[in-house]
């Protein structure tokens, strides 16, 4: 019956990688390609993820650098990262577009805190979510005789302590992730 609990506890962790790519799009300061990982650009009408068109790279810790593979895509880059939240502006010189990210100031990590605090508990409700999904399901199977009161009792405590375990993680994720950010 351990089964059971091997597909939440997957689920949690999946939870957990979509907290870290949500943290990996937060900007801290520092040029990182995984802040573009969410932008999309026109290529051929077909939204395309930017990686799929271009290269990027980082010469240096505050910048980054798109070479596209096709030319014509320059002003659809441009476009896509103008109307994105990253609040960077690009620059286009004809055969790439640079990205310099500036100092981040006091108070705009203070707001990137909030968003990753938000990233986190959004995380925990999920975990939990998942919590309350398995609880229904032994529930049920409880009810149908599957499974006896004794073993639903043990499945409650072995969920809590995956339940505690996921939302501690997090809690460190969110935790590393805002010392990151207020690091100057």
């Amino acid at each position: 019956m351990a089964d059971a609990h091997k597909e939440f506890e997957t689920k949690m962790q999946k939870t957990i990688e979509v907290v870290k790519s949500d943290f990996a799009s937060v900007r801290a300061g520092r040029a990182n390609a995984g802040v573009l990982d969410k932008i999309q650009v026109e290529y051929y009408g077909v939204p395309t993820p930017l990686q799929q068109v271009a290269s990027i790279s980082s010469p240096d810790p505050r910048s980054l650098v798109i070479q596209p593979w096709d030319a014509t895509l320059l002003k659809e880059i441009e476009k896509a990262i103008q109307t994105s939240d990253l609040g960077i502006n690009p620059q286009n010189d004809g055969k790439l577009v640079r990205l310099s990210f500036p100092q981040l100031t006091e108070e705009r990590r203070k707001e990137l805190t909030k968003q990753v605090r938000k990233y986190g508990e959004n995380g925990k409700v999920a975990i939990r979510n998942i919590r309350r999904d398995a609880m229904d399901q032994f529930k049920a199977m409880e009810k149908k005789s599957e499974i006896t009161e004794d073993t639903l009792k043990d499945y409650e405590e072995d969920l809590q302590k995956l339940t505690e375990k996921y939302c501690k993680e997090i809690d460190t994720l969110v935790t590393a992730k805002e010392e990151e950010l207020m690091a100057v």
